[in-house]
């Protein structure tokens, strides 16, 4: 196979689904299991204390809402749950991805050469341990890129008006792109592409990786589907690199 698919999709919604079917591939699946197992663990324990705090963390983000917009209360209740799904789920499916991060570029590897017909360079646990120091130093670099951006759109959340109504357009935004970053840089990593050159390779199809990241966020945010979101966002992600960037970027072929 020379591409994910027979015409490459060009679209962040198709590929993300693509990731459905791919993480069932035949001699994928092993590859899946560790992955999924961390995220199930992880994202079940977190969104089921979660969901026995929320009703004391939305009344007190409503407290913040001005007498004039009071009016909206019953628009923005919603709002503010979702927008506490969001960040939450974002915080939580980070440190799933940093504990999981080794096996999901493991799994970004074998599908590439599944989908490609390449032989990657290294694979197994020798393979792992050998680029544990490189993969952890990228984790640390997407995560110091994306606090300060994050630190101030959370303290949006408490100015008035602001933080009931804009600030929670601007995470969804923010998330779909961060989550866009963080699932696609597995196969431009495993290629030693430098992070500031993957993300600017994902500013070129900025609309695309918006798609992708975007319904990344939103099922993050659906019970029981979250649980197996990370594998799939991986696999939609590989194929969206074998189709769109890999000619350019490749280090194996």
């Amino acid at each position: 196979m020379v591409s994910s698919t027979s015409t490459p999709l060009r679209s962040g919604i198709g590929y993300f689904f693509q990731g459905w079917k791919l993480v069932s591939l035949p001699g994928i699946r092993r590859f899946v299991v560790l992955p999924l197992l961390i995220n199930v663990l992880l994202m079940g324990g977190a969104f089921w204390w979660l969901f026995t705090k929320i009703e004391t963390w939305v009344p007190a983000l409503m407290s913040y809402v001005p007498d004039w917009l009071q009016w909206l209360s019953y628009l923005l209740w919603p709002v503010m749950v979702i927008s506490v799904l969001l960040v939450f789920g974002y915080f939580f499916s980070t440190v799933a991805n940093w504990i999981a991060a080794p096996f999901n570029g493991l799994l970004a590897e074998q599908l590439e050469a599944r989908l490609t017909g390449a032989t990657p360079p290294d694979t197994g646990v020798v393979g792992i341990m050998k680029d544990l120091p490189r993969i952890m130093k990228r984790e640390w670099q997407k995560f110091a890129w994306y606090l300060p951006r994050a630190v101030i759109l959370l303290i949006l959340y408490f100015i008035p008006g602001i933080g009931q109504t804009v600030a929670p357009v601007l995470w969804f935004l923010f998330s779909a792109w961060m989550l866009a970053i963080q699932y696609c840089d597995y196969p431009f990593d495993n290629h030693k592409v430098p992070f500031k050159e993957m993300r600017t390779a994902l500013r070129s199809q900025k609309v695309m990786n918006m798609q992708f990241g975007a319904l990344a966020s939103l099922f993050t945010l659906v019970p029981f589907l979250n649980l197996f979101i990370m594998p799939v966002a991986v696999c939609g992600a590989t194929a969206m690199w074998v189709d769109c960037y890999r000619a350019k970027h490749a280090l194996w072929k």
